[in-house]
């Protein structure tokens, strides 16, 4: 009995505990379900924050980028609105002139058809000819023909040579009267003065006694002079002046200055010789350099090496008959310019290759070779284009004409040269030096004729085909050209064509 109420009271006791404990959970989970309640509230409430602050940022935003769309929108509408303007007169324009395309069209078509009637009325025409020749001379078309074309050309066979000489010699005619309108317009569009300053190798001074104090005790001044220069001193009985000798125009021009300087300062002695040599080579290393840019600025042509600047400023104490060969380089691009805007050819690369034609003069007593091919050396050396150099290595002909603008400098060239008043050469001796190239030409046998051109640059001999064989023609160029070696004097050189032919001339029709 008493074991039954034990175990009624540890069931009771066990019913008791899990109603307490069941209670006491249910009150802890309402305590965390409260607690959660109120985080999710707190989050709620900060994310609604947030999301107020983010959605006023974001219509800010927003209000910027629309403001700024509208902005662009405008801009474009606006250049839409250029667009259809211009647009639309482009439009008008083309209305225009398919209006009057459209009348020039009526109008040829209307001559088209004047010019059908006109040749169906000589088709028939010369139906009826062929026709009534055929009734007469009982002849097929092509024997007609053939019989028509015997005939005009036995009858009119004069008429027609005289005809086509005749247009030939108007052809040639009008060629040279557009070749002569070009050139002349070129010069009359050149203006440069007549007469270039030589650069002078004579000193002035203002005292015979100054020769003494030069030439110095037992010759040291002079001797001391002539080493720091590499110039001779040329000091006689001459009065009120001092003539100095170098081949060398530079150190001519070095040695005139640094002479003109000691002068001025009256302390010649050989320290002080030393020393004004130095500041006369620096002082035209500058004129030089600033010959060379200012030639190219006044030339137009841009974009040169320094160096070749450099090269190219000291022909400023070079001259040829009188003529400066800086502002003769300087002529010959004005002149190859406005030759090639003429022409069509490339202005620029003509400009370059006159200014540039010359330059190997600059060091040509220095260096082996003609001055065209020492300067062609000169600027392949300095990576000038390769344009520029065709056109200026033609201008003796030494190589052929690869360009149209190697053309234009040669004959820009031969315009600088022989100009009124360029060249100081006189007239008499300007004759006499052609006049004795022909008759030295003319010695020889076997020669027909000799012209004396390029003013005295070239001479064209032409010899008798019968007396003169092809071998022979080529060793009596030789001869010539060394007969001209030993008995004249002239600069540069001349260049001599033997020409041997027989010509014969027929047309193709």
């Amino acid at each position: 009995m008493s074991l039954k109420i034990a175990f009624l009271l540890m069931g009771a006791s066990g019913v008791l505990g899990l109603a307490i404990g069941y209670v006491l959970r249910w009150l802890l989970l309402s305590a965390q379900k409260g607690s959660m309640e109120l985080q999710v509230k707190q989050i709620l409430l900060e994310a609604k924050d947030k999301a107020q602050h983010t959605t006023g940022e974001a219509e800010q935003e927003a209000s910027k980028i629309i403001q700024e769309a509208r902005e662009k929108g405008d801009e474009k509408e606006k250049e839409f609105k250029k667009t259809e303007d211009r647009l639309i007169k482009k439009d008008e324009l083309l209305d225009r002139r398919q209006v009057d395309i459209d009348k020039e069209a009526d109008e040829i078509k209307k001559k088209i058809e004047s010019v059908r009637e006109i040749k169906e009325r000589i088709v028939k025409i010369e139906e009826e000819k062929e026709k009534e020749l055929q009734k007469v001379s009982r002849l097929s078309v092509e024997e007609a023909k053939g019989e028509m074309m015997k005939i005009i050309e036995k009858n009119y066979e004069e008429d027609l040579t005289v005809r086509i000489q005749k247009l030939e010699m108007e052809a040639t005619d009008r060629l040279e009267q557009k070749s002569k309108e070009i050139i002349s317009t070129v010069i009359q569009r050149l203006s440069t003065s007549t007469v270039p300053d030589v650069m002078s190798t004579t000193v002035d001074i203002t005292s015979d006694d100054i020769k003494g104090k030069i030439i110095g005790k037992e010759g040291r001044n002079i001797r001391a002079f002539e080493k720091a220069t590499g110039v001779e001193v040329i000091i006689d009985d001459t009065p009120g002046s001092i003539v100095l000798s170098s081949f060398d125009p530079v150190r001519r021009q070095i040695a005139k200055t640094a002479l003109e300087n000691l002068i001025a300062d009256g302390r010649i002695q050989p320290a002080k010789i030393e020393e004004i040599v130095e500041k006369a080579k620096e002082e035209i290393s500058k004129t030089i350099k600033e010959k060379g840019e200012r030639a190219a600025y006044e030339a137009g042509v841009f974009n040169l090496d320094p160096r070749v600047l450099l090269i190219l400023g000291r022909l400023h104490f070079r001259s040829s008959y009188g003529q400066n060969v800086l502002q003769h380089s300087i002529e010959v691009a004005h002149l190859s310019g406005m030759l090639a805007e003429e022409l069509g050819a490339d202005p620029q690369t003509a400009k370059a290759g006159g200014l540039l034609h010359d330059i190997g003069k600059a060091v040509d007593h220095e260096i082996p070779g003609t001055h065209v091919e020492i300067g062609r050396r000169i600027l392949e050396k300095f990576g000038t284009s390769e344009n520029i150099i065709k056109a200026m290595q033609s201008h003796h002909e030494e190589y052929p004409f690869e360009t149209l603008e190697s053309i234009i400098v040669k004959v820009a060239d031969a315009i600088s040269s022989s100009r009124p008043g360029a060249r100081r050469d006189s007239l008499e001796n300007y004759l006499k030096r052609l006049k004795e190239l022909e008759d030295i030409a003319n010695s020889f046998p076997g020669i027909e004729k000799t012209y004396a051109i390029q003013a005295g640059r070239e001479i064209r001999v032409f010899v008798s085909p019968e007396q003169v064989t092809d071998m022979e023609a080529r060793r009596l160029a030789r001869d010539v050209a060394l007969r001209i070696e030993q008995e004249l004097k002239y600069p540069g050189e001349i260049k001599i064509t033997v020409i041997r032919e027989t010509r014969v001339i027929d047309y193709a029709r």
